[in-house]
């Protein structure tokens, strides 16, 4: 029987550039982990019932203030647990590089780089 150690982690990436989805996916498939891109909240929904991901990433160029329920209804229409988290790089007020939690392990983001978002994605699925 497989150990659980050697599972690789399931990210479940919302974006609806193409190009920024691809260049994610490619990032933290080299870092070892299974990726799985949506392109909007359906997709995700679909995706995450399916895949049972270990962490969201939502990059839409949203604000908090409309990111927020959108991560409250893919959690709830893919019935994801409160536990699991969600981190939105999302527009706005936020420091560079500074993450908040906003709740219900959602975490908004802005990131500057790739190696933020690296080690953002490796501290939260310790």
């Amino acid at each position: 029987m497989p150990s659980n150690r050697n599972r690789r982690s399931v990210i479940l990436v919302i974006e609806d550039v193409e190009e920024t989805r691809y260049g994610i996916k490619r990032l933290l498939t080299v870092s070892g982990n299974q990726v799985v891109t949506a392109r909007d909240e359906e997709d995700a929904v679909l995706l995450a019932r399916i895949r049972a991901p270990d962490l969201i990433l939502m990059c839409l160029g949203l604000d908090a203030a409309h990111a927020l329920p959108l991560t409250q209804r893919i959690r709830a229409r893919a019935r994801l647990s409160e536990k699991l988290p969600i981190v939105v790089f999302c527009d706005g007020d936020l420091r560079e590089g500074a993450e908040e939690e906003a709740g219900y392990r959602v975490y908004l983001s802005s990131p500057e780089n790739f190696d933020q978002i690296r080690a953002l994605v490796g501290r939260l699925l310790r």
